[in-house]
């Protein structure tokens, strides 16, 4: 062995914990993934011409080692406590009241905040820079050795950066899943027939207490550490904030939601802020925690049994209980797919009393082993439709009752039927079912479509049940039942003139707007735009085949056959031929596809308020262009368009330092 190659091997692993730090601690990555790679591949070559030279904290050791027979317990140098709760805004105040009478403060504290995450408490103990162990929580007092398991956490450094680090030196953290990763694992595991997990919380636990180290390798985990246990010499920091910023400087990963406030107002306006924007988060958080940010305070705060007195977790409401399915009807929807309601014993879930709950599809139905009458568990994250998460079967009364798909739809008797393996079941009516004409209609005059103001769901329900709307192109001969909308509880004149004059500001629309209020099944907005980019007019579109329509991106058989199915229904043809007859027209696209586009390959994002067109306008604008514009910021973003009134979005490009565009930027961008 040269010392040469041990040199080298030497340089790459310093090299690629430098890079792990760029891209899983500070998001901001030096380097593309291909180079990283190839950095990877040269220690591997090397530490196989050299196995003597592999050390356990390698960045090639994140594979996994050998199955264990069991966990070993792990007793906790420094015991990881549970925190006191709040639930409600009182309890907050009376925390921080007895915080400042027992230290005797009459001006504000100041406080530490964090989301509280979902997620699986897990202490590092770092020896000389170098992981050593990891274990679980447990009763708080001994936990168990997930060592192995830990190691596979790429967020989690094996060797610690930079300097100045103690000895000894225990991280405190929660891993978990975050929401990309955890539809990403379900949607392997229903590609091999697995059992899927419930929730990210769950699918987090269960896979850092795999006794196959190989198999958390695999599962998508991520890191926040949030404090410290054991440490040796003397302390480091004089606050809780000064921690976090040198365990970030180490490169261990701190949530960048971390803040610090002074006093009870800073804490609940956190809160607050966290509450509103707890959907928009890409893993799960029930609450937040307040933590008394000197030290010094903390010491003399002391703990109170097996709880500090200087910290407190502020809970959200519940976003999961249990209560009773009373029976389950079937709804309708715009392409005749029945999804199954579930009608509840109403219960206070996340902030909101919920009395009904999707179910999805009868294979859900039955993957649940779901009955009328069982006791459930229910979840509502966010603004998503509450669903049925799970059953408790050793509630199951004696009389509870299957689940039966209706053989007739519920609303226009017509056949149902469920296409070989498809888990929706649909019913055959067509435009003669009123359901899926109410639903077609709503979706032909909503925002992404038509953008028809003032025509919401429930005045097309109106229509529909008047007699005065049938199809997309009656809504444009509306003009001709004017005197009789007059009349209507709740209009008047003007109200009814504002109306019809939306709609006739609705005829000047564009091809990919059109063809998404169409209707047509699994055609989405992204493809509706990829079909107008790739033929230009309407009527290309109409006259291809299904191999000339999958000559369009992301297009493959199925929905190539249904557009082909589509066009050839002769009251489908009827119906475009009256729209453009009654107005409705867009200029044609012929030619934008032709040849590479000039924002091929760039991300960019919109956020804020645009003064010269609305963001959905922008939206198409720059996807004609080629551009992919998604809805979050990330290191692979290219350009941020920021508008007024821009959010957290703009917090986070700047930190990211990507390029950030004004309204006149976006011009320019559009105009080169």
């Amino acid at each position: 062995m040269s010392n040469g190659d041990k040199q080298r091997i030497e340089e790459l692993r310093a090299e690629i914990r430098h890079h792990d730090v760029q891209y899983y601690v500070k998001d901001d990555p030096e380097i593309p993934d291909a180079e990283y790679d190839r950095l990877m591949d040269e220690l591997e070559s090397l530490e196989k011409e050299h196995p003597e030279l592999v050390t356990p904290d390698s960045p090639t050791q994140r594979v996994g080692g050998k199955p264990l027979d069991k966990f070993d317990e792990v007793k906790h140098a420094v015991p990881m406590l549970s925190l006191g709760n709040a639930f409600e805004q009182e309890n907050v105040e009376d925390f921080d009241r007895r915080a400042r009478e027992k230290l005797e403060v009459e001006g504000a504290i100041d406080y530490s905040c964090e989301p509280k995450l979902d997620g699986l408490a897990i202490s590092l103990r770092y020896e000389k820079g170098k992981l050593v162990q990891a274990a679980t929580r447990g009763d708080g007092e001994t936990g168990e050795d997930v060592t192995s398991n830990a190691r596979t956490i790429k967020s989690i450094p094996m060797t610690l950066s930079g300097q100045g680090w103690p000895d000894v030196l225990e991280v405190r953290g929660e891993v978990f899943m975050s929401h990309e990763g955890f539809e990403k694992l379900n949607d392997r595991a229903r590609e091999k027939g697995d059992k899927t997990f419930v929730n990210p919380r769950n699918a987090a636990a269960g896979s850092l207490r795999q006794l196959d180290p190989k198999i958390t390798a695999e599962r998508p985990l991520d890191i926040y550490c949030y404090g410290i246990g054991e440490i040796s010499g003397e302390p480091f920091a004089e606050r809780h904030s000064e921690i976090l910023e040198r365990l970030k400087t180490w490169g261990l990963r701190i949530n960048p939601e971390i803040r610090t406030v002074q006093g009870v107002k800073g804490c609940l306006d956190y809160y607050g802020d966290m509450q509103e924007r707890r959907a928009r988060l890409d893993y799960d958080i029930d609450g937040v925690v307040y933590k008394v940010d000197r030290l010094d305070q903390q010491r003399e705060l002391g703990f109170v049994s097996r709880a500090p007195r200087w910290a407190i977790a502020h809970k959200f409401p519940a976003q999961e209980e249990t209560t009773v399915l009373n029976d389950v009807d079937f709804q309708v929807g715009r392409t005749g797919a029945l999804t199954p309601v579930a009608r509840l014993e109403p219960v206070f879930v996340g902030g909101v009393t919920v009395s009904n709950a999707t179910l999805h599809n009868m294979d859900e139905i039955e993957r649940l082993d779901v009955k009328v009458g069982d006791t459930v568990i229910v979840r509502r994250a966010g603004d998503v439709i509450p669903e049925i998460v799970q059953v408790v079967k050793k509630r199951r009364p004696g009389n509870a009752k299957d689940i039966q798909l209706p053989k007739t739809c519920p609303v226009c008797d017509s056949d149902v039927v469920r296409e070989e393996g498809e888990a929706v079941a649909r019913c055959t009516g067509g435009l003669v079912c009123a359901a899926q004409r109410k639903e077609q209609l709503k979706h032909f005059a909503s925002r992404k479509a038509l953008d028809i103001e003032g025509l919401g769901d429930k005045l097309m329900e109106q229509l529909v049940e008047a007699d005065l709307v049938h199809s997309p192109a009656e809504i444009f001969t509306l003009e001709k039942h004017r005197d009789e909308l007059v009349e209507w509880e709740g209009f008047g004149e003007k109200s009814v003139d504002k109306l019809l004059q939306s709609i006739d500001n609705s005829k000047e629309t564009t091809l990919p707007r059109f063809l998404f209020g169409l209707g047509i099944r699994e055609v989405g907005e992204a493809t509706a735009l990829q079909l107008a980019q790739h033929f230009g007019t309407l009527d290309k579109i109409m006259q291809a085949d299904a191999d000339r329509l999958q000559e369009v991106p992301d297009i493959g058989p199925k929905v190539a056959q249904r557009i082909v199915d589509f066009f050839d229904e002769d009251h489908n043809r009827d119906v475009i031929k009256a729209l453009r007859g009654n107005g409705v027209h867009w200029e044609d696209m012929e030619g934008i596809s032709e040849g590479p586009k000039p924002l091929d390959g760039k991300t960019i994002v919109l956020t804020g308020t645009l003064s010269s067109m609305t963001r959905d306008e922008a939206k198409a604008k720059l996807q004609a262009l080629g551009a992919k514009v998604t809805g979050s910021v990330s290191k692979k973003t290219d350009y941020l368009v920021a508008g007024e009134e821009a959010g957290s979005k703009l917090d986070k490009a700047e930190k990211l330092g990507v390029e950030i565009l004004d309204e006149n930027g976006l011009g320019k961008l559009l105009e080169s």
